[in-house]
This record gives structure tokens, sequence and C-alpha cells, in this order.
């Protein structure tokens, strides 16, 4: 079993400066937990390590895949777990951080086998949530699977639909699947969550946005697009995605700015959202990066007493 310490949380909460001051001082590596820094090139707007950040720790599954490629969370899964057991097997202490809860739990809870999505029965849910309303479709997984109604939002119609398929297609709950997987697991991770107030959250996501303008985003992007075409997957990114219907005229660039601070901050509440479902050891409530970084010596003491903090 392979031990990490993961550091979650909302964009712009000082994940990143904590995860290397942690890394510092429990020779560690740090392997990113990002659905956007996997990309080469994309650096500025998915807030990438920079290369004297990488210089005085090693830093993982950065700079993974070309934009142009597709990239999902069981390939992420079967990197990471090879990145963690290479830390692990020199010694050295694996460091999770990011904010993509899904790859997150893709990693630590494992995947499951299914049968593939039926195209028919996602279309039957539609409408019978459009009917009836998602919370129906919620109900009725509560019913089949408590777990899984119990752990799935009541309006994640994406989520609530495909336990059902699976319910429909096998009689078996997705629950079931899950805890499978998870008895497959070969890491175990001491989590800790940083949790500003919103209101500085937003303050500090608006600050980021303006400081990625300064560093030239907006170059980054046309630049992405002249590489790999405007239609590239991973160009719908927070930011890019803003920066790129400003480049196609369609919208003037404050404009542009604007709504991707707006969309930063809704993606952040739901990462906080998300987060909170995790098995989290330690709450850390900061103000900020540097105020993150702070937090080095009560997070390392803690961590140091995680046997008897993990179950």
């Amino acid at each position: 079993m392979i031990e990490a310490l993961a550091v979650l949380g909302p964009t712009a909460s000082g994940k990143s400066a904590l995860a290397l001051a942690l890394a510092q001082r429990l020779d560690g590596e740090i392997v990113s937990c990002d659905s956007v820094q996997v990309y080469r090139g994309m650096d500025i707007g998915s807030g990438k390590a920079t290369p004297q950040e990488r210089a005085l720790v090693p830093h993982h599954l950065l700079d993974v895949v070309s934009p142009a490629e597709t990239f999902h969370a069981g390939r992420y899964a079967a990197l990471a777990e090879e990145a963690l057991g290479d830390i692990a097997g020199r010694g050295k202490l694996p460091i999770l951080v990011g904010g993509t809860g899904l790859y997150y739990r893709a990693l630590v809870q494992g995947l499951f086998e299914a049968p593939p999505s039926d195209p028919v029965t996602r279309e039957r849910h539609r409408r019978e949530a459009d009917d009836l309303g998602v919370e129906a479709l919620h109900a009725r997984l509560l019913t089949v699977d408590p777990r899984a109604g119990a752990r799935i939002m009541p309006r994640d119609l994406v989520r609530i639909s495909r336990a059902l398929e699976i319910f429909e297609q096998t009689g078996t709950p997705i629950s079931v699947l899950w805890e499978e997987a998870a008895q497959k697991k070969t890491l175990r991770a001491w989590a800790v969550m940083l949790s500003p107030p919103l209101p500085t959250l937003r303050a500090l996501i608006e600050q980021r946005v303006d400081q990625m303008m300064a560093l030239g985003f907006l170059t980054e992007v046309e630049s992405l697009r002249a590489e790999h075409g405007k239609e590239a997957q991973a160009l719908g990114a927070l930011g890019y995605k803003q920066l790129g219907a400003h480049l196609d005229g369609l919208i003037p660039l404050p404009q542009a700015v604007a709504e991707t601070k707006t969309a930063t901050v809704a993606y952040a509440r739901r990462q906080r959202t998300w987060f909170r479902k995790e098995a989290i050891a330690q709450v850390v409530h900061v103000t900020g990066p540097e105020d993150a970084v702070t937090q080095v010596s009560e997070v390392v003491a803690a961590f140091r007493r995680r046997d008897s903090l993990l179950e």
C-alpha cells in the first residue's frame, strides 16, 4: 500500500504553495491532480508550476499530452499510480496536489468496470428529467441505491442517469461497483483541504485572473489555437474558452476577462462541494497562498500523527 499526502481545495486557495513547502519539509515529490496542467503549453491559464518551482521539487504529470489529444480520468489514474509507485519506491513522499475532483476520486477510490453507456437510456432519462424534474430521478436512485443517491447531488443529471442506467442494465447498484473497485486500490491518501471563505476566494480568483492576463494569457491562448486548432477539446477549459471567444470576435476582451472570473468562481464553488464529500483528514482555513504556507508546520505535525487519523 502506497501512502501519499494530498493537498486539495478550490482554485487560487494556495494548494501549490503549500504542497511545495510540504515537499521541501517532508522530502517529497509533487504529483499534479489537474485536468488542464496535463496539457503541454497550457501554462499560464492552468497555474502550472514555474521552472523555478520545478527546480526546487520534482513535479509529475505536467505536460503529459498535446492539447489536440483527448485525456480522461482513467488515463490519469493509471499514470498517477505509476508516478506514485516510482516516488515511493525511491523512498520519497508522494504529494498529490490539485483541484480536479474526478481525477482524485478515480485515483484514490479506483475505477470500476461497467457496461458502456446507452444513448437511448440516457435520452429517456433526459426526457423524464424535463417532464418530472431531475429530483424525481434522484428520488428513484435513492430507492434502488441509497448509498449512491446519498453521494450524488440531487440535480446532477449526468451522474444520476449513469447510476440508474447501470442498475437498469445489470441489476447491480453502482455503489457495489464502487466498493469492489475500492477493494482493489493500492493507495492510501491522507488529505488536507484548503478552505478560504467564499468572499476571500472570489477576490483571490479575480486577482489571479488579472495576474494571468498580465503574464500573457491571451498570447498563450492565441498561440495554442494557431498550433492545435481552436476546436481542440482542451481549449474549452476555463479562461481558454472565454479568451477564445474574444479572439473569434464574439466578445470584447474586458467581457472575456469578466466571464473568466465569473466562471472560475462558479467552478471553485463546485470544487468546495465536491471535496467536502471526500475523506479529508484535516481542513485548513486559509486566506490565500501566503497564509497557506504559514500552515505548513501544523500540517506536517498532523501528517506525522496520521496513523491515528487514517481509517
